[in-house]
């Protein structure tokens, strides 16, 4: 476990807590109980792991989460905006609530991918 923390794994941590948090909305709409209870148990394990890793950062690495943050809020914004584009041209209107849990989903695999192909390393 000799994995040193970085601040692109902690800008994709904040990401699952924003998907996580997208989808609370859809499981009370849709009465999804259990899911509902499993998610509000591993949110707060997920941000306290985000916490230990923002504490772990060196320095340099906090410096640099700025910019991976405003990254991920555009891919998010991106991400809501191909969801809309798909739901509007190829289903029904299904609700705000599953919109924002796919939107907010691949929001959170679009930065994956930019941090794959770009890492902040390389800017």
């Amino acid at each position: 476990m000799g994995a040193r923390p970085t601040p692109e794994r902690l800008s994709l941590l904040v990401g699952l807590v924003v998907v996580m948090l997208a989808t609370l909305p859809r499981y009370l709409v849709g009465d999804h109980g259990n899911r509902f209870n499993l998610m509000l148990m591993a949110l707060p394990l997920v941000g306290l792991v985000a916490v230990l890793q923002w504490r772990l950062l060196d320095s340099a690495g906090r410096t640099g989460l700025p910019r991976l943050l405003g990254r991920l809020g555009l891919c998010l914004l991106a991400g809501l905006a191909g969801m809309g584009a798909w739901h509007g041209l190829f289903s029904d209107f299904v609700g705000w609530e599953l919109w924002i849990s796919h939107g907010a989903t691949l929001g959170l695999l679009l930065h994956a991918i930019t941090l794959w192909v770009r890492p902040l390393s390389q800017e």
